[in-house]
């Protein structure tokens, strides 16, 4: 009778400590868990938190972006319009670009358009703006002191009736007077040069447009 119940009582010490060998093994797998848990989260936190000070740290060095989709060069045709032959990229971006030409034909550029239903500015632009009015078909006239007044006076009321159309002066160019379209460019010797009516007729919401139709309205105005 001792001897039966002193058997018992071993099994049950036996199942006791097999128990607690399995608890302390759990305990040690939940350990391991949620010391490789934590370390992945560190790392994670740790890789998101480098990420976002060097998307920072790129978003503020420097204020202007260069146009890496822009590429090519312009080729003068028989008709004396420069047409770029290359690529002309279409990002719209915050920052201020480096166009290759002054005026600019395209490329990237801000979100915003300048107003072009027959918008002339008496202060220079910015080339971002004015870029993407280009990309809705606009043609964009720019001039210098150099043009003569009477010139300028003229475009500017050939600019007012003609939707899809700005004007502004710009010092950086070259020559006197220059007309503008999204991929085309060309000078021309003054108002009554019978190119302009040329390049407006073909220009104005020609082939060449990126986006036919899209708004010149309710963009940027100075």
């Amino acid at each position: 009778m001792g001897s039966a119940k002193k058997s018992s009582n071993t099994a049950r010490q036996a199942r006791i400590a097999e128990m607690r060998r399995a608890e302390e093994a759990r305990d040690r797998r939940n350990r391991i868990l949620t010391i490789t848990l934590s370390t992945v989260v560190v790392a994670g936190l740790v890789v998101g938190g480098v990420f976002l000070v060097r998307s920072q740290s790129d978003d503020s060095s420097g204020d202007t972006a260069s146009d890496a989709k822009t590429s090519g060069k312009f080729v003068t045709g028989d008709d004396g319009v420069l047409t770029w032959k290359g690529d002309l990229g279409r990002n719209h971006v915050t920052k201020k670009v480096s166009y290759p030409v002054e005026p600019p034909v395209g490329g990237d550029h801000n979100p915003v358009w300048m107003n072009c239903d027959g918008d002339v500015y008496t202060k220079p632009l910015n080339n971002e703006n004015a870029v993407h009015s280009l990309e809705h078909g606009a043609v964009w006239v720019t001039y210098t002191d150099a043009a003569p007044k009477a010139d300028v006076d003229k475009l500017a009321a050939k600019v007012k009736k003609t939707p899809y159309s700005l004007m502004s002066p710009d010092e950086k160019q070259k020559d006197p007077i220059v007309l503008s379209a999204w991929g085309h460019q060309r000078t021309v010797t003054g108002a009554d040069d019978p190119n302009v009516d040329k390049f407006f007729e073909t220009f104005v919401q020609g082939r060449q447009t990126p986006e036919p139709g899209a708004a010149c309205t309710n963009g940027l105005s100075k």
